[in-house]
């Protein structure tokens, strides 16, 4: 919300405050000021001017000089090169030695052999922005409104020299989307009263019920409607006071009827809407529900298909409006338009919210109906308008009001003490001091000094007071958050600690940036081919589309993390970035609807991609080494070392999207609970020339099934007194054996006498016979109480041999 400090001033009493003061009080009582902007970006000494004349340049055809009254004892003389520049304008003009935004300084010139003293100029020239003026003022020099005084300075006409407060509301702040509304605020604050606009409405010789009949079908959606009728209107442009207001508070002018509804909508915060009459068939307006096919142009030149969940106002045979939404381009005020209906409502928020959202159509109208509007104010910026338009556009306004429904506003009543204010809070705040904030907010009050208790009266105006607790929200508010004195915490409390999750994200996340890993953070959203491209864990997850996507590229939410860190990895390598080594944590979305009848399901993904060189050439000999699979799996084994996942198995698969010989499932459990928690492998080649990327390795793991498997407890072990014995063994086996296979095979063989159990050595070779491997194991046996004999040694290195031999097919290689 951008509040003028100007327009401020007509509704409560602001001196002895600057906008400054204002934008610091109103942010310590609750109400966020982002920015004080000042209007005037360098504007000085720049006057209202008359062109008396205006005749061609001698010796330039697109150049015109022009003989200027701008109040002083001569006219002045100066060269414009606008094309719209004419005889009989009041126009904006910079004197000699005047300042314009930029910091260009206005000097005597001699253009083409004439001297100019002075120039006139443009709305963008001046700093104004030009999208917020009517179209014919946004080319060429600005034409000023014939009631202008010459010699006035165009800062104090323009309101320039004004500055604007902009507001950063909380959803339930709503009754600030209006000057009204922040002027209750301020005098709150500052504890002066608030001065409301009057809305005399003159007498008319026919009635508003004789003009129009107004029905309302679907009341749950629609609790009050109510219209003016007024004839005779002549549309043309505002009154300058009025479209300087709209400017600053950043809407844009369109003529007298239209900136009038939008200027009674900043000052209530209820929106209005004008038809032309004649536009209308039948004499009546209907509040109903769409019917199925019908459609609807709005004024913003869009056709809008309705469905019957809409909303729409509509006459005897068309929809007219969406409600609280937009005007429909059927039923436009123009400059042929000699009679309008005034409209003024209530509609439900939700139901706004909902098909501003289906539309993708977002308004200012919109933006109030969605968080309830003032049932007061109904009839009230009814009254405004009509008063405003029967002064600036010659109207008759009917008698009467045309209304269906009722006002179901009514004031909350809300008990509260004084003791339970400053229990709360922590204060020693007397009864007469809540009393005064009471007053300050204009809340009326049954007298409550003597016992300290209050029931108080919530106007409609604050509808987001619901509870005593919300009145003591106020109290604290205005007292001033810096006047609460700090106080222990008293009574069993509970020390903070975090979850299992969160212990386990920090730990990953110290983990891989300490590995060299880079952290990135995505959008959660994701282009349907990109996905496409790695299905992920999940290749049956369905995409699910986004009602209102950003853009094609962010419409659905991602069912796996890999696409995004591959175009990351993309992005960095066309800039000459070749080592990449990054990771992120973060959500997916799984369902396997098409269309969505529920929540779908979201899962915390952990992934990681390495791609270019492990080390670099040097000049002592040492060769350049790219990544490799072992890399991107020896990060993982550190991850689960420092997790407490012991029980850990690679199975070989072939996903799509990874290398069919170089992936593998990630498995934890043992004993017939093994789950598979991720995969880990090379890209596809065909993959990696779509993306530009050499060779690159990734990982993707489920956090969940991480955190549920982490087993933080430490368990102490002695030291051992007795030596070891280490022996190797070597066996030929079929090449689809895997070599964890072997490992499992002998550690099960031994039980808890094998320490350790390692592979040293693969071999391949046709003297092994065709689809053989040779593979070497480096075993180390100890007992925890004695030291082996050579017989024990011997007996318990045969069992595992033997146990090769069974499980695993392997022969002992001689």
């Amino acid at each position: 919300m951008r509040v003028s400090y100007r327009w401020l001033s007509e509704y409560v009493d602001l001196n002895g405050y600057s906008a400054g003061d204002l934008a610091e009080l109103l942010t310590r009582s609750g109400i966020e000021v982002d920015v004080v902007e000042k209007l005037n970006k360098g504007v000085r000494n720049v006057v209202v001017g008359y062109v008396k004349e205006c005749d061609r340049h001698p010796d330039a055809d697109k150049l015109r000089v022009c003989r200027v009254d701008v109040g002083q004892s001569d006219d002045l003389q100066i060269v414009c090169g606008a094309p719209n520049v004419a005889a009989g304008q009041k126009v904006p003009v910079a004197l000699v030695g005047a300042e314009l935004p930029g910091g260009v300084e206005i000097k005597k010139a001699k253009l083409r052999g004439v001297e100019s003293h002075g120039m006139i100029c443009s709305a963008r020239e001046l700093g104004l922005n030009e999208k917020l003026l009517p179209k014919e003022e946004q080319d060429g020099i600005l034409v000023l409104p014939e009631e202008a005084e010459i010699g006035r300075s165009v800062t104090e006409l323009l309101a320039i020299d004004d500055e604007v407060l902009e507001l950063d509301l909380t959803p339930n702040r709503s009754d600030c989307l209006s000057m009204i509304g922040v002027a209750y605020e301020i005098a709150a604050v500052l504890g002066r009263g608030v001065k409301l606009p009057e809305a005399p409405v003159a007498s008319s010789s026919f009635r508003a019920s004789d003009q129009l009949n107004v029905s309302i079908e679907a009341a749950d959606l629609c609790p009050h409607y109510t219209a003016r009728v007024i004839r005779g209107v002549k549309v043309g442009p505002s009154p300058l006071w009025m479209r300087n207001r709209l400017t600053a508070a950043g809407i844009r002018t369109i003529n007298n009827v239209v900136d009038i509804t939008n200027y009674v909508m900043l000052e209530y915060g209820q929106p209005l809407h004008a038809f032309d009459a004649g536009k209308l068939e039948g004499g009546r307006i209907v509040v109903r529900r769409a019917r199925e096919g019908e459609r609807i142009t709005t004024l913003d030149g869009q056709l809008r298909e309705l469905t019957e969940e809409t909303l729409v106002i509509a006459d005897a045979v068309k929809p007219v409006a969406i409600a609280g939404v937009m005007g429909g381009a059927n039923s436009e005020v123009d400059a042929n338009t000699a009679a309008i209906v005034l409209e003024s409502a209530r509609f439900a928020g939700g139901e706004v919210r909902r098909t501003s959202r289906r539309l993708g159509l977002r308004s200012e109208s919109s933006l109030r109906f969605e968080k309830e509007v003032n049932p007061d104010y109904v009839i009230q910026a009814l009254n405004r308008a009509a008063s405003l338009i029967q002064q600036y556009a010659g109207g008759e306004v009917a008698e009467g009001v045309a209304e269906a429904g009722e006002n179901s506003g009514r004031p909350r009543r809300i008990a509260v003490s004084v003791g339970r204010i400053n229990g709360y809070l922590g204060t020693q705040m007397s009864a007469a001091e809540v009393s005064s904030i009471f007053d300050r907010l204009q809340f009326p009050y049954a007298d409550g000094q003597e016992d300290g208790e209050w029931t108080v009266e919530v106007p409609p105006r604050r509808g987001d007071i619901t509870r005593d607790v919300d009145l003591i929200e106020e109290v604290a508010r205005l007292y001033g958050y810096d006047n609460i004195p700090a106080s222990a915490i008293r009574g069993v409390t509970t020390p903070g600690s975090l979850t299992p999750a969160q212990t386990v994200r920090r730990i990953i996340r110290r983990l891989l940036t300490g590995a060299g890993l880079h952290e990135t953070v995505q959008y959660t959203f994701a282009h349907p081919e990109h996905l496409r491209l790695y299905p992920g864990l999940y290749p049956d997850a369905k995409p699910i589309r986004l009602s209102l996507p950003m853009s094609e590229e962010r419409s659905v939410l991602r069912t796996s993390l890999i696409p995004h860190l591959l175009e990351t990895a993309r992005y960095n390598r066309n800039r000459s970035e070749r080592d990449i080594r990054i990771f992120e944590m973060g959500s997916v979305f799984l369902t396997d609807e098409d269309r969505l009848t529920k929540l779908p399901e979201e899962k915390p993904m952990l992934a990681a991609l390495m791609t270019g060189t492990r080390q670099a050439a040097h000049w002592s000999g040492r060769r350049e080494q790219s990544v490799d699979f072992y890399d991107i799996k020896g990060i993982l084994e550190m991850l689960f070392a420092h997790l407490g996942i012991r029980n850990v198995r690679y199975a070989a698969s072939s996903p799509e999207g990874l290398h069919p010989g170089r992936a593998a499932d990630i498995c934890i459990g043992a004993g017939g609970k093994e789950t598979a928690v991720g995969r880990i492998g090379q890209l596809h080649p065909e993959l990696e020339r779509k993306m530009d990327l050499e060779a690159a390795y990734i990982f993707e793991l489920d956090l969940s099934a991480v955190t549920e498997a982490a087993d933080f407890s430490i368990a102490y072990v002695p030291a051992p007194r007795h030596p070891s014995v280490a022996r190797d063994v070597a066996v030929v086996v079929d090449e689809a054996v895997e070599a964890a296979g072997l490992l499992q095979a002998a550690k099960e063989a031994a039980g808890a006498y094998l320490e350790s159990a390692d592979i040293f050595d693969v071999f391949a070779d046709e003297r092994l016979g065709g689809g053989r491997k040779s593979v070497a194991l480096s075993l180390v046996y100890r007992h925890p109480e004695r030291t082996w004999t050579d017989e024990e040694v011997a007996e318990l290195h045969g069992k595992v041999v033997a146990a090769l031999e069974q499980r695993c097919g392997a022969r002992m290689r001689t």
